[in-house]
């Protein structure tokens, strides 16, 4: 166990070959992270095996979707993790590709690391409720995880938590995002199961910068209407060992924004 940096980088690929197209593999070659947490691959294993098993150097565990060319998650290592867990629900979600898992065990650490990509509710009230249903499910798994072992869940949450996390809060307020039932599930993870948001331990008070996805439509990227979809979220323990965050908002592999948090002696 050392005391250096472990940077740790969640990512909404938006389609790994688009992504891929886009250069985000010269950018990690550059940013070099310890770890990738990747959501949205829009592939299936076939497409992945010989050509994306490994980016810049990490080492890639999956979770592919059902369906082709939606969802799917993977978490790119530079560390072998010492058990791998695809999947949470046994069921719905899973066969949507939405959850994997590292783990990362030592004598004296339980350690997991996990990519998820929340269902976006925002293509009408079918998917809607399938997102509460994913919300309903994941709570109790992630409670029982914290009361295991120390985690960070990295993802695309699809949900923005406070007023302070988008631009246009007023004109969302009946939108999927940021509607009252997914912010009180929020509110409550942070609250009474004591899980972490990384980034607002770090930066409290941020607004415009914390913004880490931006629609296609309009010019919402130049003018910086975005929305903080993104997240770490961690055990205390894990959240403590937290030292500094960034958004890197200029790197356009995706309509997501990479964000990486540096970790001090976590691998």
């Amino acid at each position: 166990m050392g005391n250096s940096l472990f940077k740790l980088t969640s990512l909404n690929l938006n389609g790994i070959r688009s992504a891929a197209r886009k250069g985000v593999e010269a950018w990690l070659d550059k940013a070099k992270p310890d770890c990738i947490c990747v959501q949205e691959i829009k592939a299936q294993a076939a497409d992945v095996q010989g050509q994306f098993d490994t980016l810049a150097g990490l080492n890639g565990h999956f979770q592919f979707a059902e369906k082709k060319g939606y969802s799917g998650v993977g978490v790119y290592t530079r560390h072998e993790p010492s058990d791998v867990v695809v999947g949470f629900d046994g069921g719905e979600f899973d066969s949507e590709g939405r959850y994997v898992e590292l783990r990362f065990d030592t004598p004296t650490q339980k350690l997991s690391i996990i990519s998820s990509y929340f269902p976006s509710g925002s293509s009408g009230p079918e998917r809607q409720e399938a997102k509460y249903r994913f919300l309903a499910a994941l709570y109790p798994h992630l409670t029982a995880l914290k009361a295991e072992r120390e985690f960070v869940l990295c993802g695309d949450v699809n949900i923005a938590h406070k007023e302070a996390d988008l631009k246009n809060w007023r004109g969302n307020l009946k939108n999927s995002g940021f509607l009252p039932e997914e912010r009180a599930w929020m509110t409550q993870l942070t609250t009474e199961a004591g899980v972490v948001d990384v980034y607002r331990q770090l930066h409290p008070d941020t607004t415009d910068a914390c913004y880490t996805w931006w629609s296609n439509r309009g010019q919402a990227y130049a003018n910086n209407v975005g929305w903080r979809l993104d997240y770490h979220l961690a055990t205390p323990n894990m959240a403590a060992k937290a030292r500094q965050a960034h958004i890197y908002k200029e790197e356009k592999f995706s309509d997501h924004a990479p964000i990486t948090l540096h970790y001090e002696g976590v691998l």
